[in-house]
């Protein structure tokens, strides 16, 4: 657990605005998809809006993460 913390705060020193905001909206729209209380006639919609929104920023996210945990530690 301790080496998670380790990777998550190197990833949070490379981060800028952007990456966070990116995190944020992330967060958001996955919280959208498990918590789904909208009305049956949107709620497709709204599942596909959160699930691109998702897909979008989890990406790159992931990507950054993983180049940090690759990267060899100085």
């Amino acid at each position: 657990m301790n080496k998670l913390f380790c990777y998550a705060n190197r990833y949070l020193e490379k981060s800028d605005w952007k990456d966070i905001a990116m995190l944020k909206f992330c967060l958001f729209s996955i919280g959208v998809l498990v918590g789904m209380r909208i009305p049956e006639k949107n709620r497709k919609q709204a599942g596909c809006v959160a699930a691109a929104v998702f897909v979008a920023t989890y990406i790159p996210l992931m990507a950054k993460f993983l180049s940090v945990i690759m990267e060899k530690e100085k």
